[in-house]
């Protein structure tokens, strides 16, 4: 008895989830957005003094072990995709080491003026070594002498910021020295999240968000509310997994429209795998 209790109470607790998730998205449906987007509106990132597109090209979709399906088109291939998107106005590189994808970028860039293009990457290094030498090799890789934004990639650790303050060191030295001009953190739980949320070093953070709790820290709620922390707090709030690594691809809209209502984010990254499919994504951002 004690069995079929839980699990009712277990398809009782998923059937509530999904039914408030089926809400929300038919809210996002049914409320008009207060103002018009689009994709290349300029933003500030937060108080970082950095303006770039409201959308970012993502380049490391399913990304991991220097691949990713963006790196998969070829070095020509990712570097016409990200040109594409600048003909369409935006100017939000969004590469990491663990992506591979520092060559197609570096493409990419003898093509376009550097002082036009806001380039982020991450690095995996926690310790203060390991940050510097990533610098200089990233660097050499992307064929810039500054990089613009460097985030520590995937923190899951509570206490991060007192584990790993070697990394942080090394990255506000490098500001201090212009070798990058921002720095922050991608996070992988609602720990580190909130940790993030509550340390001045952050001035960046990439934070997965959408309406489903899809490859998420927790739900969308409560990951929103840590959020909205973070940006009064004046730092700077990058979407990431906007359409839930996919599992939003049949209902992109309400995914997108509701990364724009949440009043939260100054840029979002989605990861296009074809000029096609890249084109979309900015009318439909209009479209919202």
């Amino acid at each position: 008895m004690r069995r079929r209790e839980f699990l009712i109470h277990s398809a009782t607790a998923a059937g509530a989830a999904l039914l408030s998730r089926k809400a929300i998205l038919n809210a996002i449906t049914t409320q008009p957005l207060p103002t018009k987007f689009t994709a290349s509106d300029t933003v500030t990132l937060g108080s970082t003094g950095i303006t770039t597109s409201r959308l970012a090209m993502g380049t490391g979709t399913v990304g991991s072990g220097h691949h990713s399906h963006q790196t998969a088109l070829g070095i020509k291939g990712l570097s016409d995709l990200l040109l594409n998107g600048y003909d369409h106005g935006l100017r939000f590189f969004d590469s990491a080491d663990s992506y591979g994808s520092h060559p197609h970028v570096a493409e990419a860039l003898k093509h376009v003026p550097r002082d036009k293009v806001t380039v982020l990457t991450k690095t995996w290094a926690r310790d203060y070594k390991g940050v510097q030498a990533d610098l200089d090799r990233f660097r050499t890789e992307l064929g810039i002498d500054h990089i613009d934004i460097v985030l520590m990639h995937c923190l899951t650790e509570g206490d991060w910021t007192t584990q790993f303050h070697g990394a942080m060191d090394a990255l506000s030295e490098a500001k201090q020295k212009g070798i990058i001009r921002a720095h922050g953190c991608s996070c992988h739980s609602i720990e580190a999240l909130r940790a993030a949320a509550k340390s001045p070093w952050v001035e960046i953070d990439l934070a997965r968000i959408n309406p489903i709790g899809a490859e998420m820290d927790a739900e969308p709620a409560t990951v929103a509310g840590v959020l909205k922390e973070m940006k009064t707090e004046g730092k700077a709030v990058v979407g990431m997994k906007i359409l839930g690594q996919g599992a939003l691809r049949t209902r992109q809209d309400e995914a997108i429209k509701y990364a724009l209502s949440l009043g939260v984010l100054d840029a979002f990254t989605i990861g296009a795998e074809s000029e096609a499919e890249q084109e979309d994504l900015i009318r439909r951002i209009a479209a919202a």
